[in-house]
């Protein structure tokens, strides 16, 4: 008598499931491997999937890449919303945002480095996900801002887009030789110093102060700060081995 044939059970597992197994090997590989060494085979492998099933979920290698950086950006930017509405006071509100992202970049140098090199010089970058959701994230800069000048805070002549371009300018500048495996740098400390800098470059001055300062135009009150987040920027560099 014939014996019932058994068939072969197949793990199948729901497509979020799997998409998130998928991602969670792709970025473990980019991260170690970079983009250009980064194999689909690896990721796959890591995943415990075959090669052809990362392209049942994802385009291209590029694409992989781009739905890791999104999730990363997503994971951030919900920390980010959890944590920043219960934080008070103009400074204690830039500096939050300034140690957020000096801790985002100094926990994961190399995802940094990929927005960094391999994203940001892309010409259609401004038409990407990416690009929204990083103005979504550094558009809190713009709100403590207005705010403060609302207030009467921050002088009436702080441009709120310029403020956010410095800081994260600032940011990337002087973290730029971490991100590249080149020495560290101290979170905390840092935080405060930018945060300083800034905060005193804005803040509102009596009005016979200004009047008695013959650089007191906001082009160049601009300027100066610029010099000293700069400055501040170099002497790090030069304490970097």
């Amino acid at each position: 008598m014939n014996q019932p044939t058994r068939r072969r059970q197949v793990n199948r597992l729901p497509r979020e499931r799997r998409v998130a197994e998928i991602l969670e090997a792709a970025r473990a590989v980019f991260t170690q491997s970079g983009y250009e060494n980064a194999l689909i085979s690896d990721i796959a492998e890591r995943a415990g999937v075959v090669e052809g099933s990362i392209y049942r979920y994802f385009e291209n290698k590029r694409d992989l890449l781009t739905k890791v950086i999104e999730h990363w950006y997503g994971g951030f930017l919900a920390d980010d919303e959890s944590h920043f509405p219960s934080v008070r006071g103009t400074w204690n509100r830039l500096r939050y945002l300034i140690w957020h992202h000096l801790s985002t970049i100094h926990g994961e140098p190399a995802l940094s480095r990929l927005v960094f090199t391999e994203f940001r010089p892309n010409p259609a970058y401004r038409t990407t996900s990416l690009f929204a959701l990083n103005r979504r994230y550094t558009a809190r800069v713009i709100e403590v801002v207005k705010d403060a000048v609302a207030s009467g805070e921050f002088r009436p002549d702080v441009p709120p887009h310029l403020v956010r371009d410095m800081i994260y300018g600032c940011i990337e500048h002087y973290t730029w030789a971490f991100v590249r495996g080149e020495g560290d740098f101290e979170v905390d400390g840092t935080a405060d110093r930018i945060t300083d800098i800034v905060y005193r470059g804005l803040v509102a001055q009596p009005e016979t102060a200004v009047a008695a300062d013959p650089l007191s135009s906001p082009i160049t009150r601009l300027e100066k700060l610029a010099d000293r987040l700069e400055a501040a920027v170099a002497a790090q560099n030069r304490k970097t081995p």
